[in-house]
């Protein structure tokens, strides 16, 4: 068994090294700068939750399911906040503590055209419950990033079955997309009929106008392979969809990471773009988690996600939002995982930081 799980590491490991090169050289961001609030000017605000993984899943040559383990795990299943002025360099309210108690993962919270910060996550839901309606995930909302109020848990699956009639096991990083010429919120996440969330699993969503009452769950994209961790972006027309490619092992290589998919409709269907690492990705492995945001430095857009096995963030730049190089000087939280981007005014900025202090914050 030992000898076994030596061959996986190195396996995983080299797959990880081994990465094909880029179309376009790392891209070398300005020199770190302090934190600082500039009255009238806008700031970026990442949040986000922490975790040190206890192992790392690989399956064997026969199909068989082995952990890893990694060393010193930890996790806090709450919501964080970071704050930024260039996208690449990120500070960390409260020294990195929790600024909510409310237990979450994959918190994704950004602002609705009312004016409301709506936030869902991971988690949620009475085990009780789960028999009649499924899994379920976090609803909740705050009018200033820092009173939060639950409005509930949302058991999006609760009317879709498989061919055998069994509700779905998991809802995964379920995300928020708002259309103003429809005025309608669909709701992105990733489900699994399989024993464990990351096997055979795809995107669905669902609509709603009110938080209230939401359509029925749909598959909104079910690619060649098992995928996770699903963010919309429409650009002048063109809906890109980020997402993770879930699959890894003896068979397929490790091909946890980021991909990219196009649509001129949000409902589909969504065209795979190739990326130029790993056969199709287009960041490194093993990563997860995306997060697109403008850059703050030049035109473009900057792509951060977290390298979740090895405890570190990552961020790539795009002019175009499909050709993406890494970018080599970032500086992120410790054990940040799963961020969110959000845009906030300095005066927003300015009441976070006095109920939450940093280091090194000035104005």
């Amino acid at each position: 068994m030992k000898h076994t799980l030596y061959i996986l590491l190195a396996l995983s490991l080299t797959a990880a090294w081994a990465q094909p090169a880029q179309k376009s050289a790392p891209e070398k961001a300005a020199a770190s700068k302090p934190f600082k609030i500039e009255k009238g000017k806008d700031v970026w605000m990442m949040t986000y939750f922490r975790q040190r993984y206890p192992t790392r899943i690989e399956i064997d040559a026969k199909g068989n399911t082995v952990e890893v383990p990694l060393p010193d795990p930890m996790q806090e299943e709450k919501l964080h906040i970071a704050l930024s002025n260039d996208g690449r360099h990120w500070t960390p309210l409260n020294d990195n503590k929790p600024l909510w108690e409310q237990q979450m993962r994959d918190p994704y919270v950004r602002r609705g055209p009312d004016g409301l910060w709506r936030l869902l996550a991971t988690g949620g839901g009475r085990r009780s419950d789960r028999e009649q309606v499924g899994p379920s995930c976090l609803y909740a909302t705050s009018k200033d990033l820092i009173h939060w109020h639950v409005e509930g848990t949302l058991p999006l699956m609760k009317d879709a079955r498989n061919e055998s009639g069994a509700l779905a096991r998991n809802i995964w990083a379920p995300e928020w997309f708002y259309e103003d010429k429809t005025g309608e919120y669909t709701l992105v996440w990733s489900s699994s009929y399989k024993d464990a969330g990351w096997k055979e699993s795809r995107l669905w969503y669902c609509k709603t106008r009110d938080w209230k009452t939401f359509t029925p769950a749909k598959v909104l994209f079910a690619p060649p392979y098992s995928v996770i961790d699903g963010t919309l972006l429409e650009r002048d027309g063109t809906y890109y969809l980020y997402h993770k490619e879930e699959e890894f092992g003896a068979k397929t290589g490790e091909r946890r990471a980021i991909r990219v998919a196009t649509s001129k409709n949000l409902e589909g269907p969504y065209n795979i773009i190739e990326g130029p690492m790993n056969t199709g990705q287009i960041v490194p492995v093993i990563t997860e988690g995306p997060t697109v945001m403008t850059d703050p430095l030049k035109p473009g857009w900057l792509l951060l996600y977290d390298y979740c096995m090895t405890n570190r963030f990552g961020a790539s730049y795009s002019p175009d939002l499909i050709h993406w190089s890494v970018v080599e000087d970032v500086d992120f939280p410790s054990e940040a995982r799963h961020g969110t981007v959000s845009k906030i005014t300095a005066k927003e900025a300015e009441a976070l930081v006095k109920a939450y202090p940093v280091k090194g914050a000035g104005k």
